[in-house]
């Protein structure tokens, strides 16, 4: 029986592992928790949302730089990869747990199979670009989600046999919860169900480390929310800054509230007029829902989603958000490229069977 092990540590690898883990199959799956997002709010809603297993291993990694948190989880992943002596070691996305997970097999002769292989954004000053191209490198299997995909890593001299196309896996996740978001009502129990809200996230390094660019973001919100009601939903990192950058307050009218579970977000998401953020995941999800998105961000990995879908980038700057969201069309119907159909954990599945 082939045997993977799934190194997953951050809500957007829980979002790509869940649909794998339900696929009919032969394959016994070891699911590791790294615990880079410690939080339970991070972490534990979203596997209930998900209806993820419980982790077999939790390496409770936490906080830290990046190199504290890659350097921990490799530690500490090593002798599990030698207890359990798996046929493949899948990793998701970009984190840092994505790096720690593939070093460690390459240096133990285990394959690596990237799922979500070959997305760029051509940008060397993002950690998750680091993390992307390096992995590519040492995974013995890309499962990318785009045309595009495939061709950045022939570029990069990735061999053709490496290489599949497999779809973008968060789409099944959020196809098959959609229904149970919108029974959750969550606009209606938040007082915003008919309005035209917005739906706020910054969470980047690049956008809410240097206080001079959050005050920009939060100065933006504060001019949106004197037209729209404004849900600005904090990541514990960006709420910290707020408060280190002494900048409580800026955002305004703006309602600051905590992080939410995947149902939750995917119903506030799927009714809102604008999403304005820096997360990928967002990017996808409002393409298939039909939600203008506007993502403060000069490049971003996910080109179909401005190309084909949703999504506008705009500079992080309070003038050019509002600018931005007053030139945005009305919600319209959902757009999915080729292979983002709900079917990608088959395909991945099939891959590594």
């Amino acid at each position: 029986m082939t045997r993977l092990l799934h190194v997953v540590g951050a809500r957007p690898n829980f979002m790509k592992v869940a649909p794998i883990l339900r696929v009919p199959s032969s394959l016994e799956h070891v699911l590791v928790h790294t615990g880079q997002h410690y939080d339970a709010s991070m972490s534990d809603a979203f596997f209930r949302d998900l209806d993820l297993p419980a982790p077999d291993v939790n390496l409770g990694i936490g906080s830290g730089t990046h190199a504290e948190q890659t350097a921990r989880t490799m530690l500490a992943l090593g002798p599990v990869l030698e207890q359990h002596r798996p046929d493949w070691v899948v990793v998701y996305g970009d984190v840092n747990s994505t790096l720690a997970g593939a070093l460690v097999a390459q240096k133990q002769g285990i394959r690596v199979a990237h799922v979500e292989a070959g997305v760029r954004s051509f940008d060397l000053r993002m950690p998750e670009e680091v993390n992307r191209l390096l992995t590519d490198q040492l995974a013995s299997l890309c499962l990318t989600p785009s045309a595009s995909a495939d061709a950045n890593l022939a570029r990069e001299g990735i061999a053709a046999e490496r290489i599949r196309m497999v779809g973008n896996v968060m789409v099944d996740s959020l196809l098959a919860v959609r229904d149970r978001a919108t029974a959750l009502d969550t606009p209606g129990r938040l007082g915003v169900k008919g309005t035209d809200y917005v739906v706020a996230t910054f969470h980047r390094a690049a956008n809410v480390d240097d206080p001079a660019v959050l005050a920009e973001l939060l100065d933006g919100l504060a001019r949106l929310a004197t037209r729209f009601p404004v849900l600005f939903l904090v990541h514990p990192r960006t709420r910290k800054r707020i408060a280190e950058a002494g900048l409580d307050g800026r955002a305004g009218d703006a309602w600051l509230l905590d992080p939410v579970g995947y149902l939750e977000m995917v119903g506030l998401v799927q009714d809102a007029a604008l999403v304005v953020t820096d997360s990928g995941g967002l990017q996808v999800e409002t393409t298939i829902l039909g939600v203008p998105c506007l993502t403060t961000r000069p490049v971003t990995e996910w080109t179909e989603t401005v190309t084909q879908g949703t999504n506008r980038l705009v500079a992080p700057v309070a003038g050019a958000i509002e600018a931005a969201a007053m030139e945005m069309p009305a919600r319209g119907k959902g757009v999915r490229p080729p292979l983002w159909d709900g079917r990608t954990a088959g395909r991945i599945v099939a891959a590594l069977s």
